[in-house]
Protein backbone atom coordinates (compact mmCIF):
# COMPACT_ATOMS: atom_id res chain seq x y z
CA UNK A 1 0.00 0.00 0.00
CA UNK A 2 1.23 3.47 -1.14
CA UNK A 3 1.21 5.53 1.99
CA UNK A 4 2.05 8.99 2.09
CA UNK A 5 5.75 9.34 4.20
CA UNK A 6 3.78 12.12 6.27
CA UNK A 7 0.98 9.73 7.62
CA UNK A 8 3.59 6.88 8.12
CA UNK A 9 5.66 9.27 10.44
CA UNK A 10 2.42 10.20 12.22
CA UNK A 11 1.47 6.57 12.79
CA UNK A 12 5.12 6.14 14.04
CA UNK A 13 4.70 9.03 15.96
CA UNK A 14 1.33 8.03 17.56
CA UNK A 15 2.73 4.30 18.85
CA UNK A 16 4.99 5.88 21.37
CA UNK A 17 1.52 6.55 23.65
CA UNK A 18 1.47 3.79 26.14
CA UNK A 19 -0.73 0.89 24.89
CA UNK A 20 -1.12 1.90 21.56
CA UNK A 21 -0.09 -0.79 19.04
CA UNK A 22 0.11 -0.44 15.04
CA UNK A 23 -3.59 -0.63 14.19
CA UNK A 24 -4.77 2.07 16.98
CA UNK A 25 -1.91 4.40 16.21
CA UNK A 26 -3.44 3.61 12.22
CA UNK A 27 -6.85 4.45 13.54
CA UNK A 28 -5.97 7.34 15.48
CA UNK A 29 -4.31 9.34 12.21
CA UNK A 30 -6.66 8.38 10.30
CA UNK A 31 -9.49 9.56 12.36
CA UNK A 32 -7.61 13.25 13.14
CA UNK A 33 -6.78 13.32 9.00
CA UNK A 34 -10.13 12.31 7.74
CA UNK A 35 -12.88 13.81 10.43
CA UNK A 36 -10.87 16.19 12.80
CA UNK A 37 -8.27 17.83 11.47
CA UNK A 38 -9.03 21.53 13.40
CA UNK A 39 -8.23 18.67 16.62
CA UNK A 40 -5.39 17.92 15.30
CA UNK A 41 -3.80 21.43 14.38
CA UNK A 42 -4.94 21.74 18.59
CA UNK A 43 -3.23 18.47 19.46
CA UNK A 44 -0.07 19.48 17.94
CA UNK A 45 0.03 22.73 19.01
CA UNK A 46 -1.01 22.12 22.69
CA UNK A 47 1.74 19.40 22.53
CA UNK A 48 4.45 21.61 21.27
CA UNK A 49 3.49 24.15 23.71
CA UNK A 50 3.60 21.17 26.52
CA UNK A 51 6.92 20.11 25.49
CA UNK A 52 8.60 23.33 25.22
CA UNK A 53 7.00 24.94 28.40
CA UNK A 54 6.24 22.38 30.95
CA UNK A 55 9.45 21.08 33.51
CA UNK A 56 10.12 19.43 36.52
CA UNK A 57 9.67 21.56 40.01
CA UNK A 58 12.65 21.86 41.73
CA UNK A 59 11.40 21.07 44.93
CA UNK A 60 8.80 18.40 44.53
CA UNK A 61 9.52 17.12 41.32
CA UNK A 62 6.43 17.51 39.76
CA UNK A 63 5.66 18.90 36.61
CA UNK A 64 5.70 22.67 36.66
CA UNK A 65 5.34 25.60 34.20
CA UNK A 66 7.70 27.36 37.23
CA UNK A 67 10.86 26.73 39.15
CA UNK A 68 8.76 26.19 42.17
CA UNK A 69 5.03 24.68 41.45
CA UNK A 70 2.26 26.75 43.11
CA UNK A 71 1.74 23.47 45.62
CA UNK A 72 5.26 23.84 47.04
CA UNK A 73 4.96 27.41 46.96
CA UNK A 74 1.58 27.64 49.14
CA UNK A 75 1.61 27.20 53.00
CA UNK A 76 1.10 24.22 53.80
CA UNK A 77 -0.13 23.44 57.46
CA UNK A 78 1.93 19.92 57.81
CA UNK A 79 5.86 21.08 56.54
CA UNK A 80 7.38 18.44 58.60
CA UNK A 81 5.55 15.67 56.55
CA UNK A 82 6.99 14.51 52.86
CA UNK A 83 4.58 12.07 50.71
CA UNK A 84 6.40 10.16 48.12
CA UNK A 85 4.48 9.00 45.07
CA UNK A 86 5.58 7.23 42.24
CA UNK A 87 3.62 9.38 39.74
CA UNK A 88 1.59 12.93 39.13
CA UNK A 89 -1.82 10.90 38.72
CA UNK A 90 -0.79 9.66 42.17
CA UNK A 91 -0.48 12.93 43.80
CA UNK A 92 -3.78 14.43 42.44
CA UNK A 93 -5.55 11.27 44.44
CA UNK A 94 -3.66 12.09 47.52
CA UNK A 95 -4.94 15.76 47.16
CA UNK A 96 -8.09 14.85 46.72
CA UNK A 97 -8.56 12.89 49.73
CA UNK A 98 -8.09 16.06 51.72
CA UNK A 99 -6.65 14.16 54.32
CA UNK A 100 -2.82 15.05 54.19
CA UNK A 101 -1.54 18.76 53.99
CA UNK A 102 2.22 18.24 54.24
CA UNK A 103 4.47 18.39 51.27
CA UNK A 104 5.11 15.90 48.06
CA UNK A 105 7.73 14.36 46.46
CA UNK A 106 7.31 12.65 42.63
CA UNK A 107 9.60 10.19 41.66
CA UNK A 108 8.28 10.27 38.07
CA UNK A 109 8.46 6.19 37.98
CA UNK A 110 9.51 3.56 40.42
CA UNK A 111 12.35 0.63 40.38
CA UNK A 112 12.03 -1.70 37.30
CA UNK A 113 14.55 -3.45 36.45
CA UNK A 114 12.97 -5.35 33.46
CA UNK A 115 12.26 -2.12 32.08
CA UNK A 116 15.73 -1.02 32.84
CA UNK A 117 14.88 1.56 35.43
CA UNK A 118 17.60 1.84 38.48
CA UNK A 119 18.18 3.88 41.25
CA UNK A 120 19.87 5.93 38.90
CA UNK A 121 17.19 6.55 36.90
CA UNK A 122 14.84 7.85 39.38
CA UNK A 123 15.75 10.96 41.15
CA UNK A 124 16.58 9.39 44.69
CA UNK A 125 19.17 11.80 45.71
CA UNK A 126 17.27 14.35 45.17
CA UNK A 127 14.49 13.40 47.74
CA UNK A 128 17.08 12.51 49.74
CA UNK A 129 18.44 16.36 49.80
CA UNK A 130 14.69 17.49 50.32
CA UNK A 131 13.99 15.46 53.45
CA UNK A 132 17.21 16.43 54.55
CA UNK A 133 16.30 20.17 53.83
CA UNK A 134 12.65 19.42 55.87
CA UNK A 135 14.23 17.75 58.52
CA UNK A 136 10.72 15.70 58.21
CA UNK A 137 9.15 12.34 58.37
CA UNK A 138 8.48 10.60 54.49
CA UNK A 139 6.09 8.80 54.27
CA UNK A 140 6.09 6.32 51.28
CA UNK A 141 3.37 6.33 49.16
CA UNK A 142 4.16 4.09 46.26
CA UNK A 143 1.76 1.40 44.98
CA UNK A 144 1.45 -1.54 46.16
CA UNK A 145 2.93 -3.67 43.17
CA UNK A 146 5.96 -5.74 43.39
CA UNK A 147 7.85 -2.72 41.86
CA UNK A 148 6.16 -0.16 44.50
CA UNK A 149 7.12 -2.29 47.02
CA UNK A 150 10.59 -2.60 45.94
CA UNK A 151 11.13 1.04 45.69
CA UNK A 152 9.17 1.78 49.05
CA UNK A 153 11.88 -0.60 50.41
CA UNK A 154 14.89 0.82 49.11
CA UNK A 155 14.00 4.01 49.78
CA UNK A 156 13.04 3.03 53.43
CA UNK A 157 17.02 1.78 53.55
CA UNK A 158 18.29 5.13 52.10
CA UNK A 159 16.70 7.22 54.06
CA UNK A 160 16.89 5.43 57.31
CA UNK A 161 20.90 4.66 57.03
CA UNK A 162 20.78 9.36 57.40
CA UNK A 163 18.54 9.45 60.15
CA UNK A 164 14.96 10.09 58.36
CA UNK A 165 12.01 9.33 59.89
CA UNK A 166 9.85 7.00 57.56
CA UNK A 167 6.44 5.45 57.15
CA UNK A 168 4.97 3.39 54.98
CA UNK A 169 1.05 4.44 54.10
CA UNK A 170 -1.05 1.24 55.10
CA UNK A 171 -3.22 -1.61 53.60
CA UNK A 172 -5.81 -2.81 53.92
CA UNK A 173 -9.76 -3.04 53.23
CA UNK A 174 -11.88 -0.64 51.19
CA UNK A 175 -14.42 1.63 53.09
CA UNK A 176 -17.55 -0.12 52.28
CA UNK A 177 -16.22 -3.04 51.33
CA UNK A 178 -17.31 -6.78 52.45
CA UNK A 179 -15.24 -9.15 53.56
CA UNK A 180 -16.88 -11.69 51.11
CA UNK A 181 -15.50 -9.83 48.46
CA UNK A 182 -12.00 -8.78 49.35
CA UNK A 183 -9.39 -11.04 47.99
CA UNK A 184 -7.44 -13.21 50.48
CA UNK A 185 -4.04 -10.55 50.16
CA UNK A 186 -6.00 -7.81 51.02
CA UNK A 187 -8.05 -9.42 53.93
CA UNK A 188 -4.51 -10.81 54.93
CA UNK A 189 -3.01 -7.93 55.38
CA UNK A 190 -5.96 -6.24 56.86
CA UNK A 191 -5.41 -8.17 59.58
CA UNK A 192 -1.72 -8.05 60.04
CA UNK A 193 -2.12 -4.29 60.40
CA UNK A 194 -5.03 -4.36 62.59
CA UNK A 195 -4.80 -1.30 65.19
CA UNK A 196 -5.92 -1.63 68.58
CA UNK A 197 -9.81 -0.22 69.21
CA UNK A 198 -9.62 3.01 71.77
CA UNK A 199 -12.57 5.31 72.89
Amino acid sequence: MNTPSSLEDLITALRCLPGVGPKSAQRMAYHLLQRDRPAALQLAQSLNHAVESVKHCSKCNNFSEEEVCVLCRSERSEQHLLCVVEMPSDMLMMEQTQCFRGMYFVLMGRLSPLDGIGARELPFERLLMRAQELKCEVILATNFTVEGEATAHYLATLLRAQGIKVSRIARGLPVGGELEHVDSGTLAQAVLERRLVTE
